[in-house]
């Protein structure tokens, strides 16, 4: 396998687009629920922990530049052959696309769920799964270029949903952020951490860095979609927080579409049926990228045609999503897509990078003393 990847021209991919994929793809089913859990760890001082998680990844993104940077064009599958060698590098790198798959899994079952508690309490999961399939099939098919089109298109069709928060500000009862910084920091740290499945899926870039056109801005691009993030996850949060109650906000597990049912005009009563319905326009791009990653990896590491790869996947999610039906078992899932995206997404870069930076020295130093 090559450690560097070879892209065609036609191939390339502005840097520019990199802002909508990072935010599309951490913007997903996450930040439905993300209000309840923030607030079960942190309470009133819930926007502290999502400071220190920004902090945390910015971290962790600068990291992963620095580790591409030590390669012309290589991906994380090439830089972990070159590292630990052929078997070794493999297995990381397939723990890398277990991790995606996982995911991509958790999105599709969490989505049927919301469609049958909010829209059709019958409709069964396989027809969702089947639908979002589809979809996610017709736009991986189409490649990388076209992906990243429907990831652009997608993020300002579905921007607005913001906007039918906004009656619900008008009901906010400023005394439940009171009292300020009462939570102690390991509660502050532990609600950090507990925004891991709101944050994951930034290492996309890990995969997508070898087809970015101009490299030298992928930090700062990578940042400002970090901050983009947070904010839209800060100000949900912190709306959850001033207009439910304590024993109200703990018992709802996808608080932000409780909220949007206060939006209400002569047209439509149930924005929130709204909302479920347009959220898909947020999932369907995010599966995209996650599958294609799949399909990619398993080429780089084991020459499985892509198109394979994609088909017998999309059919082992749908199987899936019929068997994970139970909201205890979905629940189990995404905690163990939180926990393994946690080590490593948000530790392994750390242990990686010194290998890394000794490797590349001792590479230069070997090429002065032949020259």
């Amino acid at each position: 396998m090559d450690i560097n990847v070879r892209v065609k021209p036609n191939l390339k991919i502005n840097t520019y687009y990199l802002f909508f994929i990072i935010t599309f793809i951490q913007i997903g089913v996450g930040l439905l629920g993300l209000p309840q859990i923030l607030y079960e760890h942190a309470r009133q001082d819930a926007w502290i922990s999502l400071l220190i998680g920004l902090v945390y990844l910015f971290i962790i993104m600068y990291v992963m530049v620095i580790i591409l940077r030590q390669y012309s064009n290589a991906d994380i599958l090439g830089i972990q052959v070159d590292i630990f060698g052929k078997w070794i590098g493999k297995f990381l790198g397939t723990i890398f696309i277990i991790h995606f798959a996982i995911a991509l899994f958790t999105i599709v079952i969490t989505y049927a769920q919301i469609i049958r508690v909010f829209m059709f309490p019958t409709l069964h999961p396989f027809v969702t799964g089947l639908l979002l399939a589809v979809l996610m099939i017709t736009g991986v098919l189409g490649g990388l270029k076209v992906i990243v089109g429907v990831t652009f298109v997608f993020f300002f069709s579905s921007i607005w949903l913001l906007l039918l928060l906004i009656p619900a500000t008008v009901h906010l009862d400023y005394t439940h952020y009171l009292p300020l910084f009462q939570a102690s920091l390991p509660e502050l740290l532990e609600g950090a951490r507990a925004t891991t499945y709101s944050y994951i899926g930034f290492e996309i870039l890990l995969f997508i860095f070898p087809f970015l056109e101009n490299k030298k801005t992928v930090l700062k691009t990578s940042l400002i979609s970090a901050v983009w993030t947070t904010m839209v996850l800060l100000i949900t949060t912190m709306i959850a927080i001033g207009f439910f109650s304590a024993e109200q906000l703990l018992r709802r597990d996808w608080s932000l579409l409780a909220l949007f049912k206060i939006a209400n005009f002569t047209f439509i009563e149930r924005f929130d049926f709204i909302v479920v319905a347009e959220w898909i326009m947020v999932l369907v791009p995010n599966m995209m990228l996650l599958m294609w990653a799949i399909t990619f990896g398993l080429k780089r590491l084991y020459r499985i045609p892509q198109k394979a790869t994609l088909y017998i996947s999309s059919i082992l999610i749908l199987i899936g999503s019929i068997m994970v039906t139970d909201h205890y078992s979905i629940q189990r899932v995404i905690n163990f897509s939180s926990q393994l995206g946690f080590w490593l997404i948000f530790v392994y870069p750390l242990v990686l990078l010194p290998i890394v930076l000794i490797k590349s020295h001792l590479r230069k130093k070997n090429r002065r003393i032949k020259a």
